[in-house]
């Protein structure tokens, strides 16, 4: 669905409500040449306690970790971004929404050097269901592996969500698109499993779970974070710091994706080899349902991952 189809009216620029078709920018501004902005995505789940943000402090703290390389300053706290994306939710009334906060380098000059440049900030927020489709969730996808590599930390950080990166996302999605797959999984520049182009990747094996390190050239996501804690509580052992190759996919019990938007998404092929069983694994199904209960029903013991909302 395009924004077009979408009952959403309203965007937040550097502390103003403008009307959605009114966000605009100037054509000659530093992050749509140069890529330089840093952003976020997140969700706001209808609970059974309310419309709540998920997990927002952890992403709040990861867009103003990931400006510091680029030595941008936001200049708004984040108890007002917090503010502004919740008056953005009542203004329009949205239960279950996606979130989309940006800061970038605006319209001054258009040297590389984005000194002169002001740094802009932004929020967006619109209804957004399962990123790879709600068939996807209960049947899995296909991937294949990418012939694109993940850049390097000694090229630029891989821990900074960072508006340029993410054409080598759209060039890995895209080639898998291209060739009949619903996404891909790109390798480091070792040749190691390092992630999908907008999703951590977890890998089951004899009733384990194992999950890239950050060492991998990977995002540290916050969903991956999620997953973690969730797999652990129900039992599981988790090794969150190894590196994969690329055969051991093949020879997986279970491979699943996880993200803001991917949500917990299982694959069932990869570069046409099926895993497992070619269906969703039980230990997949296991932590989907218990992510899923989790972000429905706020339950007690994970009520600090919410952020409330009042609409």
């Amino acid at each position: 669905m395009g924004f077009d189809e979408m009952d959403v009216d309203t965007i937040w620029m550097d502390g103003e409500f403008v009307d959605w078709d009114d966000a605009e920018i100037h054509v000659l501004t530093h992050g749509l040449h140069y890529g330089s902005g840093v952003f976020e995505g997140a969700r706001c789940y209808d609970t059974d306690n309310g419309p709540a943000l998920f997990r927002w402090e952890e992403h709040l703290d990861r867009l103003f970790q990931s400006a510091k390389p680029y030595e941008m300053d936001i200049d708004f706290t984040k108890e007002e971004l917090t503010a502004a994306t919740k008056a953005l939710i009542q203004r329009q009334e949205l239960p279950s929404c996606y979130i989309r906060p940006i800061a970038y380098y605006g319209y001054n000059s258009l040297g590389v050097s984005p000194k002169d440049c002001p740094t802009r900030t932004a929020i967006a927020v619109w209804p957004w269901g399962a990123y790879l489709g709600e068939d996807a969730l209960e049947n899995g996808i296909d991937v294949m592996i990418s012939s694109w590599r993940k850049h390097a930390s000694s090229q630029i950080p891989t821990n900074a969500k960072t508006s340029g990166l993410y054409v080598n996302s759209m060039l890995a999605g895209e080639e898998a698109r291209r060739n009949g797959y619903a996404e891909a999984i790109v390798l480091n520049k070792e040749g190691n499993v390092a992630e999908g182009p907008g999703e951590n990747i977890f890998l089951v094996r004899d009733g384990e779970l194992f999950t890239p390190g950050l060492s991998e050239s990977i995002l540290d996501g916050i969903t991956r974070d999620s997953v973690i804690q969730i797999a652990e509580d129900l039992g599981y052992t988790v090794h969150d710091n190894v590196s994969i190759s690329r055969g051991e996919l093949n020879t997986a019990d279970e491979l699943f994706f996880t993200g803001s938007a991917a949500e917990v998404t299982p694959i069932r092929k990869v570069d046409n080899v099926v895993i497992g069983n070619g269906s969703r694994g039980p230990i997949t199904e296991e932590i989907q349902q218990k992510f899923f209960e989790i972000v429905e029903e706020a339950p007690d013991e994970y009520d600090d991952w919410f952020e409330y909302v009042d609409i």
